[in-house]
């Protein structure tokens, strides 16, 4: 599933990825194994794989919705980076938050139409995130100035990049609804993309507060 689902599930190539063969002295003068290729040429003719075997064209909307999933992903590493310069104790839950959209890419590459029952047990998608993800909006939402305005993406690098986020996992949501319709992914994975973009929203206005950051309000020109 983790091939299926994109280049940024792979396992990570290099240094720390290097075994060395036993029985060739020490470490200094030992050769590395030589590091799996990154490219396989499988989908050089425009069509990938999913978890249950099925080729189907990358334009596929498996394959989008993936696209969107993995995006999503990169995003948030990005606001963590961000957020962690600063301090703030929420980092854990965005790792957290990045190992349960691998599942949600796993859930994604297994097809339910075409998916065996041991395929099913391997990625299934339960309710817990979600209700994790809830929460977690309660707790910051309780610690947060009422709404009065449209507040534009702003208040500081953390805010911003999480707002960035937030609209990555929207779109990642509208992929994933009409899989979910179709009866190919399951409905918790479409609830947990529409939970996890609001909890992004209420923690990019946390982390302006807790910064001391201004948020920008949406003002109406003058006509």
């Amino acid at each position: 599933a983790a091939v299926a689902a994109g280049r940024g599930l792979r396992r990570p190539l290099g240094i720390a990825g290097r075994r060395w063969r036993s029985g060739t002295g020490s470490p200094d003068r030992a050769a590395p194994e030589r590091a799996p290729r990154i490219y396989t040429r499988t989908g050089d003719s425009g069509f990938s794989s999913t978890f249950t075997g099925e080729r189907r064209p990358k334009g596929d909307r498996i394959f989008e919705a993936l696209g969107a999933t993995d995006e999503l992903s990169s995003a948030i590493g990005l606001a963590g980076e961000f957020s962690s310069e600063k301090g703030h104790t929420f980092v854990d839950e965005l790792h957290k938050v990045q190992c349960m959209l691998q599942d949600v890419g796993s859930n994604l590459a297994t097809p339910l139409s075409s998916a065996r029952e041991a395929h099913r047990k391997r990625t299934s998608f339960s309710e817990k995130p979600v209700l994790e993800l809830e929460q977690w909006i309660d707790h910051y939402s309780e610690q947060l100035p009422p709404l009065r305005a449209f507040i534009l993406p702003s208040g500081g690098r953390s805010s911003a990049a999480l707002h960035f986020s937030r609209a990555v996992c929207r779109r990642a949501e509208r992929c994933v609804v009409p899989l979910v319709q179709a009866g190919e992914a399951d409905p918790n994975v479409a609830k947990y993309l529409n939970r996890l973009s609001d909890y992004l929203f209420v923690l990019a206005r946390y982390a302006a507060m807790k910064e001391g950051k201004e948020e920008k309000i949406y003002i109406k020109p003058e006509p």
